[in-house]
């Protein structure tokens, strides 16, 4: 196992999703290394299939072995620490992201107040390094990207990519799982699912048998907001997409997200995003 920290984890967030650019397969003998790079303005991400791959970056080294991948940033300078010591191969994936970060957690609830209403808040986290516990299917995907035609495959190339950083999205979703992590994201489940009625903390509580003061500090903990926080941005972004797809009165769409009064939904929504819901409308709208 290896020591999780913010550190050790990429978030990229989107849209956009990220772009497949290339991938490959690299056999080395022993002796062999891995090339240096510097601002390859492109992730490299490597996925060791048998003996050892030793990879430093920026001051931190690994040591890879079958199953384990990591993930190289693109404004990174990697190196080789040492030759490999018996025969190796590896696969790697060169993608690109615009908007990334390393070792910053964001709030879960970031971004969705974004400049569009349609913004899809998840963010991708990825492992910066990870042993897969099923590698077998990490390596079929692989072979699935290196076998398509060169230059004719643009949809296939990208569904295999987003397969393959899913896999290592939920390979981190486990590793970080935690009794308190687990009752944060039912909380939100269950906020997601019923935001249109009274959301108390103590109703949270009963629907979830937990004490509520536990439940506000878990939630703070892994979205960075309480439940009542919680759910007033994820009502507020409801609204925006009604705004935008539908022609509801002010009044309809206060009442659909689950505000009793209109005026009070107003005045949430102005000071969450600068704009009244019918300013915030006519932005889009001509």
């Amino acid at each position: 196992m290896f020591e999780l920290s913010e550190e050790s984890i990429v978030e990229l967030q989107t849209p956009p999703l990220p772009y497949y650019w290339e991938s490959g397969r690299s056999d080395f003998g022993i002796g062999d290394r891995h090339p240096n790079r510097r601002n390859l303005g492109l992730f490299d991400l490597l996925i060791v299939a048998q003996g050892d791959l030793h990879i430093g970056e920026n001051g931190k080294e690994w040591s890879l072995g079958e199953g384990d991948t990591l993930l190289l940033l693109p404004d990174g300078e990697h190196y080789s620490v040492k030759p490999c010591e018996r025969a190796t191969t590896f696969y790697w994936v060169h993608f690109e992201h615009r908007i990334w970060q390393h070792g910053v957690r964001v709030s879960a609830t970031e971004g969705m107040a974004g400049p569009s209403p349609f913004a899809n808040p998840h963010p991708i986290r990825l492992p910066k390094h990870a042993s897969l516990a099923t590698p077998e299917i990490a390596f079929e995907l692989m072979k699935q990207l290196l076998s398509l035609p060169v230059g004719d495959s643009f949809w296939e190339e990208q569904s295999l990519l987003g397969r393959l950083l899913a896999l290592l999205e939920i390979e981190l979703q486990g590793s970080t799982s935690t009794p308190a992590t687990r009752l944060a994201e039912s909380a939100a489940a269950y906020i997601q699912r019923n935001y249109r009625e009274d959301i108390t903390n103590e109703s949270l509580a009963e629907a979830l048998h937990f004490h509520p003061n536990y439940i506000v500090r878990c939630m703070k903990k892994k979205y960075g907001a309480t439940p009542s926080r919680y759910l007033l941005e994820f009502r507020l972004d409801r609204a925006k997409k009604l705004l935008v797809a539908t022609e509801w009165p002010i009044e309809r769409i206060a009442d659909e997200v689950g505000f009793r009064y209109a005026p009070y939904f107003s005045s949430c929504f102005k000071r969450h995003s600068g704009l009244s819901p019918l300013q915030y409308r006519k932005q889009y709208w001509r």
